[in-house]
């Protein structure tokens, strides 16, 4: 036993664990209670001048999608000349559960809360584009000679939080309305979102609506727009022409609310119409909401009123329609709220809605009890013979194609979507890329012969394909369809 500890004692490493055990006691033991550095209190008390326990707190708040809105709003109101502000953190671990009160409180006991550290969040802002915003920190402003401390608490999901609050000591009530009036109007004048594209998405906790997503707007032309003739004209008038003539339309007493459905099979066109048309309004804030993305609809108008020249697209609008059939005769209180939405903007308000359906029969009972919401209905139909040339053309890109097998496809196409036009000549060209044999690009044009055609309907028109051709949103079988190689189906 004596050996072994003698044996311990000479390893080096021993000898240096126990000297740093050592010196985590000592440490530990005479630690000093207080915390290092400022304490919490006396820097409010400090900028406020009196004690901050002894004024009231006044909040307010954010949805979790306006958090760089209400950042900027307050970097904006305390950066007039003659104001300033500084940020201060706070030393507690989980400071994100606390609201200000609770600091306060925790800041009057024992050694008190020492100053720390801000933390920030990044925040879209744009497709490509963020900024850092205070998530958990204190604004120390002033403004016209009144002092504020500004509590700012972002959105965080491990406390379930889905919204941006703020909380203010300041001298009174009239004090603090000023900087929520001042900060709802700066909001409003530079708001990040204005002219932008954007989508909702749900929180990850709780039922709050979450952060936007932002999206690119489409640069497209009209002839990319393949519709029989007349009808892109039709949408173009209700949609563009009406914000267009805006100012006379009202100098003549006419509302610029309006309303337009876009029905058809699945794979016709209709988003594709609608990429057209945000395309054609770049001045308007777009909010896209699709499927069940529909409950956020009050939000949406709620962007779209205070922006406005604004577009709410709302995509396949038959699943909210569906889920009224399920409810055992009760009215789906989802879709009216969506009809509710569009019948509250006044006549007034820019705001367009947009809404597209797979099923106008599901739509159109609810829209027939509430007249006024949709003014033109527009059913984007199956692509007639020139309609499918003009596709297959479109979506050959810079290829060359064999005129003669486009002409034999048109034939053997009848029936389909445009869709199917497009996943036909990108297979088109993939056999042919791999007859060509040549890795990579070479710069030449793909030179898309007959035979590479006649492969690509072969492939999509098998019967081996049918669930292939219903998600291009084509019937699996038709009238006047034909078997590969061009011999005529038999039925």
């Amino acid at each position: 036993m004596e050996t072994s500890k003698a044996h311990a004692t000479d390893d080096p490493r021993v000898a240096e664990f126990v000297q740093i055990f050592r010196r985590f006691l000592e440490e530990v033991v005479h630690q000093d209670p207080r915390p290092r550095g400022p304490l919490l209190l006396d820097v409010l008390q400090a900028h406020l001048g009196t004690d901050p326990r002894a004024l009231p707190v006044f909040e307010t708040s954010y949805p979790a999608w306006d958090h760089a809105n209400a950042h900027l709003a307050l970097e904006r109101w305390f950066g007039t000349p003659g104001s300033g502000y500084e940020l201060v953190g706070v030393a507690l671990p989980h400071r994100h559960g606390h609201d200000l009160t609770e600091l306060l409180h925790l800041a009057g006991f024992g050694g008190g809360l020492a100053v720390g550290q801000v933390d920030f969040a990044q925040v879209a802002v744009g497709v490509d584009d963020e900024i850092a915003c205070v998530n958990f920190g204190f604004v120390l402003g002033r403004r016209d000679d009144e002092p504020y401390a500004v509590l700012v608490r972002g959105p965080s999901e491990r406390h379930g939080s889905s919204t941006v609050n703020l909380e203010v000591l300041c001298r009174g009530r009239d004090t603090a309305d000023v900087l929520f009036q001042g900060l709802r109007q700066l909001i409003l004048e530079h708001n990040t979102f204005r002219g932008k594209v954007l989508s909702f998405e749900g929180h990850a906790f709780g039922h709050g609506t979450g952060p936007l997503r932002f999206h690119r707007r489409p640069a497209m032309g009209s002839a990319e727009v393949v519709l029989p003739a007349g009808l892109l004209d039709r949408v173009e008038r209700q949609i563009v022409g009406v914000a267009r003539h805006r100012d006379r339309l009202r100098g003549a007493g006419q509302h610029l609310r309006r309303g337009l459905l876009l029905h058809g099979a699945p794979g016709t066109g209709k988003t594709h119409t609608i990429r057209y048309l945000l395309s054609r309004l770049p001045e308007f804030t777009v909010v896209i909401l699709a499927g069940t993305s529909i409950q956020f609809v009050g939000a949406a108008c709620t962007l779209a009123r205070m922006l406005q020249p604004a577009l709410v697209v709302l995509e396949d609008c038959d699943l909210v329609a569906e889920a009224r059939d399920m409810s055992l005769g009760m009215e789906n209180p989802l879709l009216f709220q969506v009809l509710n939405e569009m019948d509250g903007l006044t006549d007034e308000a820019d705001v367009a809605f947009l809404l597209t359906t797979n099923r106008a029969d599901l739509l159109e009972p609810a829209l027939a009890q509430r007249p006024g919401r949709v003014d033109l209905a527009v059913e984007i139909p199956l692509p007639d013979a020139d309609g499918r040339r003009r596709l297959m053309g479109l979506y050959a890109g810079n290829t060359r194609t064999d005129e003669h097998a486009l002409s034999e496809a048109v034939t053997r196409t009848e029936g389909t979507t445009a869709s199917f036009a497009k996943e036909l000549m990108r297979r088109a060209v993939l056999f042919a890329v791999e007859r060509d044999g040549v890795a990579g690009s070479n710069g030449e044009p793909v030179s898309v012969e007959a035979g590479d055609l006649r492969m690509a309907l072969d492939e999509l028109l098998a019967d081996r394909d049918a669930l292939t051709r219903r998600l291009l949103g084509s019937p699996v079988q038709k009238m006047g369809s034909v078997e590969p190689g061009g011999a005529p189906r038999s039925r």
